[in-house]
C-alpha cells in the first residue's frame, strides 16, 4: 500500500492511534479537534474505515483495559508496525508537497 497515498479518513485514523490505543468515540473527537472541526469522523464513516483497516493490517483491537468509569462495550484500536510504517509514509508524501508547493515560483510571489 505505501506505493500509492492513503484515503484522507485512514490518515485521520491512524493519526489519532499515533499517540496510542484509542476507541472509537475518542478517535472521532481526536480528528475534530485536530482538524478544528473541519473533518467530522460519522459513525458509519468511521467504524467502516477501521473494519477496512483492520482488514488491510493497519490497525488491530486490543485488550487496552478499562479506564475507572469507562464503558466496557468500547473497542479500542492500535497501529500494527504496517499502519505506522505506512502513516509515516504518507506524512513524507504530505510534506514533500508541501515543500515543492512553497518553493513554488507563483507562491512566492503572492
Amino acid at each position: 500500500m505505501s506505493s500509492s497515498r492513503l484515503k484522507p479518513t485512514w490518515f485521520h485514523l491512524l493519526l489519532a492511534l499515533a499517540d496510542g490505543p484509542q476507541h472509537g468515540y475518542a478517535i472521532r473527537g481526536l480528528v475534530a479537534e485536530r482538524t478544528g472541526g473541519e473533518v467530522k469522523l460519522w459513525p458509519a464513516t468511521l467504524y467502516g474505515s477501521i473494519r477496512q483497516m483492520e482488514e488491510e493490517g493497519l490497525i488491530v483491537e486490543t485488550d487496552h483495559g478499562e479506564a475507572p468509569g469507562d464503558d466496557p462495550r468500547r473497542r479500542y484500536y492500535r497501529l500494527t508496525p504496517r499502519g505506522r510504517a505506512e502513516l509515516a509514509a504518507e506524512t513524507d508524501r504530505l510534506q514533500a508537497l508541501v515543500e515543492a508547493a512553497r518553493s513554488s515560483r507563483a507562491l512566492r510571489e503572492a
